[in-house]
């Protein structure tokens, strides 16, 4: 049995403990990112872009070359820099925010067009950074600062299924999946299968 690292190689340690908050799923996501990258032998290809809200806190997490973007914005950059060099791993990573509001419609293009970048959308179903509002993604009664009573899906619409939505008009040959941080062993394939793609 191969015992893993407690960091990624491919983290920087300096910067570490991390700075989400306790119990926030980005760090764990961003370990089976980093296991994903020291497994393919890929850190020197990679190139890392995070979003602005939760996901921004990553910018200094991984040692390669890693670029924030304005929000909502990560997917264009990172497929802008895929086609200006082929030989990269663009990797765009965001919140629900950045992937499913602001970014939504950066998202649906580049699954659309079949971009041949690696986009990971972390689903707090709440703006954690700003104070916790509503999200696209925000539970039907979940109770948000904005959604106090929870949310009411006849006057606020039902959540964004975003997974299904990609899926859903992305081209044949796109990798579509959803993953949690309780089953870190699957979230690895995931975005090792992801990375691969």
């Amino acid at each position: 049995m191969t015992v893993q690292p407690a960091m990624p190689k491919c983290w920087r340690v300096e910067t570490k403990p991390h700075k989400f908050c306790p119990g926030c799923g980005h760090g764990l996501v961003l370990k089976a990112l980093g296991q994903a990258i020291d497994e393919l032998g890929i850190q020197d290809k990679v190139v890392f872009g995070c979003d602005i809200g939760c996901s921004l806190l990553s910018w200094d997490f991984f040692n390669m070359d890693t670029v924030q973007t304005h929000h909502g914005r990560t997917n264009p950059v990172i497929t802008g820099m895929k086609r200006a060099n082929s030989d990269i791993i663009g990797v765009a990573y965001m919140g629900d925010g950045g992937g499913y509001a602001i970014g939504a419609q950066h998202l649906v293009s580049s699954a659309t067009r079949n971009e041949r970048i690696t986009a990971i959308l972390v689903n707090n179903t709440q703006y954690g950074m700003t104070g916790g509002q509503m999200a696209p993604t925000t539970m039907p009664g979940q109770k948000t600062e904005t959604s106090p009573y929870g949310r009411d899906a006849e006057t606020t619409g039902s959540p964004t299924q975003g997974p299904e939505m990609v899926a859903a008009i992305a081209p044949e040959g796109a990798y579509v999946a959803r993953g949690s941080v309780a089953n870190m062993k699957q979230l690895k394939g995931y975005i090792k299968k992801a990375l691969e793609n």
